[in-house]
């Protein structure tokens, strides 16, 4: 003899959906010169030199660019990592 078990309705508007990921935003500043900020990107992010250079170029010329993106966690650590190198870093989400 065989039971027909009924799963119960699930509303899908109850699911818990994937953390939205953050970014690390490095703000131009009036103190750091543009080849070190490409080194700091370089040597902490491990960017190949023209990344590292584009990413410095958009700081400089846009007053900002993302340089990472990931779970808040991570964006914390290299917020505090980029500010123990003296740069203006901070993190927000996404799509904010």
């Amino acid at each position: 003899m065989s039971q027909v078990v009924e799963s119960p309705d699930v509303d899908l508007r109850d699911r818990t959906l994937p953390d939205t990921p953050w970014v690390t935003i490095v703000w131009n500043d009036p103190v750091n010169l543009q080849s070190y900020v490409s080194y700091v990107f370089r040597s902490y992010f491990g960017y190949e030199r023209p990344e590292a250079e584009r990413l410095m170029l958009l700081v400089h010329n846009d007053g900002r660019a993302v340089v990472a993106s990931g779970g808040r966690e991570e964006m914390e650590r290299h917020v505090e990592a980029m500010h123990d190198f003296g740069l203006w870093a901070t993190l927000t989400r996404s799509d904010s």
